[in-house]
């Protein structure tokens, strides 16, 4: 059974260091346990959706919870799906500082990210959108 998972973080360390580690550990990490997704990141804020076998996806939010690089953490949205949408990469990633402001704006009252303040529908209609515009970059 797959499932698709979306959590936002706030980040301890927004380094480009750290989060390049984060991408690293889970395209290695992921490719073993068949989850995919995409991670963007920006103003010190993580939004993540990953999708996979409902177990490899319940375990992994549970090891993104216990991680010290992660604080605030919120389950957004959670479901079973009929296929991924994010299958193409074993982690995408969008750095929202280089993203088009108005992008932003079309789903918050302001252009940043903040999905802890809009619900995980609208942050789910964020993700597609910059899947839809080629925002996303990252290898499979």
């Amino acid at each position: 059974m797959l499932v698709r998972l979306l959590y936002a973080s706030r980040a301890t360390d927004a380094s480009p260091k750290t989060i390049e580690a984060i991408l690293a550990q889970s395209r290695t990490h992921n490719t073993a346990n068949g989850i995919t997704g995409i991670l963007c990141y920006g103003a010190g804020t993580f939004l993540q959706a990953i999708e996979g076998g409902r177990r490899a996806v319940n375990e992994l939010y549970g090891h993104i919870l216990r991680d010290a690089r992660h604080q605030d953490v919120v389950l957004l949205h959670y479901e079973e799906i009929l296929e991924r949408r994010f299958g193409s990469w074993t982690m995408g990633q969008v750095n929202l500082g280089k993203l088009n402001a108005s992008t932003l704006l079309k789903y918050s009252e302001k252009p940043v990210l903040d999905p802890h303040a809009v619900s995980g529908k609208v942050s789910l209609a964020l993700l597609e959108e910059l899947m839809a515009t080629a925002a996303i970059a990252g290898r499979t």
